[in-house]
């Protein structure tokens, strides 16, 4: 991380050093004070100022409406209502929540994509992302997703090749969701596909209604998340830990209404919520994991 001194950030602003000074007392700018000293990171005044882009009016690109697209998350969808920030939450699957937020039709998405070339693939599939080279990547949590089956287990399936072998009726996720994903790169490592499941058709939109469908009787079981498995009384058969991101613009990233999501993200009241829910790790929630 490049850090700036109060001199040096104060020459990178073109700002005189009290200026500077008034906009930290003000909390106006992003700085952070160690051992007595203010230190400056970099990107993050980069963002500031980017925040701040005045653009002619023939230029001026339609702005985003107040909503989070992308994955359903019952610990997101809390914040959103606990931080009062305004934004408005719209689950439809990872990927169909970054092709709005190409679009300008929501202002983040809520990401956990996987691949079977990395443990982590949120960061890459960003960074790869034609038309969003100014994404920035926000930690909501690391998230349990396994396998979500009555209580008791009748069917007695403890790993994905259970479902297989037992011929288990499955629930699954539409294409472009992040559990989808999940289950295709699962179901890969053990030289299959998803058209050896018994699955349950049509596709959950949710990881909620996935766990409607469990518990109803409909399909045997399911990949979603301990918390969905918790709010469901459904036993719950791990599987991995995921990381689970907000992606938005530079621009989006200091305004209003995603600042004061972050700031409840990064406090007390997230991870005593996170707990209660279970299957999180918030340890890095709020904090910034990928920016260009």
């Amino acid at each position: 991380m490049n850090l700036l001194t109060t001199a040096e950030a104060a020459d990178y602003l073109r700002l005189k050093e009290r200026k500077l000074y008034e906009l930290v007392s003000e909390g106006a700018i992003p700085c952070s004070k160690v051992t007595g000293k203010w230190l400056f990171p970099r990107h993050e005044l980069d963002r500031w100022i980017l925040s701040g882009l005045a653009i002619p009016a023939g230029m001026t690109a339609r702005p985003a409406p107040p909503i989070v697209g992308g994955s359903q998350d019952s610990l997101l969808e809390w914040a959103l209502r606990e931080s009062g920030s305004g934004l408005a939450s719209l689950p439809e699957g990872s990927e169909a929540g970054v092709e709005r937020l190409l679009r300008a039709e929501v202002v983040a998405a809520a990401i956990h994509y996987h691949s079977t070339d990395v443990m982590d693939a949120n960061p890459s599939i960003v960074a790869r992302l034609a038309g969003l080279h100014d994404g920035v990547l926000v930690s909501v949590a690391r998230r349990e997703q396994g396998l979500l089956v009555p209580p008791g287990n009748p069917k007695q399936v403890h790993t994905l090749g259970d479902v297989l072998t037992k011929g288990a009726s499955m629930a699954v996720r539409q294409k472009g969701a992040g559990a989808q994903m999940l289950l295709d790169v699962l179901l890969t490592r053990l030289g299959t596909n998803v058209g050896a499941l018994n699955q349950m058709l049509p596709p959950c939109l949710t990881g909620p209604d996935l766990a409607n469908a469990v518990a109803s009787g409909k399909a045997d079981c399911g990949i979603a998340t301990r918390a969905a498995a918790k709010a469901a009384r459904l036993d719950f058969v791990p599987l991995q830990f995921e990381y689970f991101d907000l992606v938005l613009r530079q621009a989006d990233y200091f305004r209003p209404p995603l600042q004061t999501l972050i700031k409840l993200l990064s406090g007390s009241i997230f991870t005593q919520r996170a707990g209660e829910l279970t299957g999180y790790d918030v340890s890095q929630a709020g904090t910034i994991r990928y920016a260009p």
